[in-house]
């Protein structure tokens, strides 16, 4: 709590926020104090009396961008329709996200994966707490598909969902680095015939 009373949090989200375009901008390495100042509107002094350090800030900004990101997509996975029409409706929604990016930026935690999870036990620990709850809605999805009939094959809900995650990331990757929506949308009819 801060000295009103008011939780920081609430404070802080506006901050957050910018810090964490700075940062998707950037990445982290390449991300200087000045530019987070630049983007929050803070000075040295307030943004590190509040955030205790860059790599602190970073941890915040990418936990907002993981609860974001994280329950759109399970919000997709749930929706009612078929098994198909679920894991459509995410590849299309992955697709309008990367494309819609000025800059080509991608996943900001696909990023953070790539440049910092091998030694970075934070954004590890971040990315793997993102791709656990996904694979736990996809494995949902998948067996209320398989429930209903709509998957004869006899690979296990398990081998299915390591497979979408796959073309998933893949997508999402390949989206970021090669802005090809011709190739995007061939992914995601490639992906979508392995759950027919």
């Amino acid at each position: 709590m801060n000295k009103s009373g008011r939780p920081r949090e609430f404070k802080d989200t506006a901050v957050i926020d910018a810090a964490m375009e700075a940062f998707w901008a950037n990445g982290y390495e390449a991300c200087s104090t000045e530019d987070l100042c630049k983007r929050t509107g803070l000075g040295r002094g307030s943004l590190y009396n509040a955030f205790g350090s860059k790599h602190e800030l970073y941890e915040h900004a990418l936990l907002r961008y993981h609860e974001a990101g994280i329950e759109a997509q399970v919000e997709i996975l749930r929706q009612p329709g078929s098994l198909q029409g679920r894991l459509r409706g995410l590849l299309e929604w992955a697709i309008r996200e990367d494309f819609s990016q000025e800059g080509r930026r991608g996943c900001l935690l696909i990023n953070a994966a790539m440049e910092r999870a091998s030694r970075d036990p934070a954004v590890e620990r971040i990315f793997d707490q993102h791709v656990t709850l996904l694979r736990q809605a996809l494995e949902r999805a998948i067996e209320a598909g398989r429930q209903a009939g709509e998957l004869p094959q006899p690979r296990t809900t398990s081998e299915l969902a390591s497979l979408f995650l796959s073309s998933y990331y893949g997508l999402r990757v390949l989206n970021a680095a090669v802005q090809n929506r011709a190739m995007a949308e061939q992914i995601v009819e490639g992906t979508l015939a392995s759950y027919a």
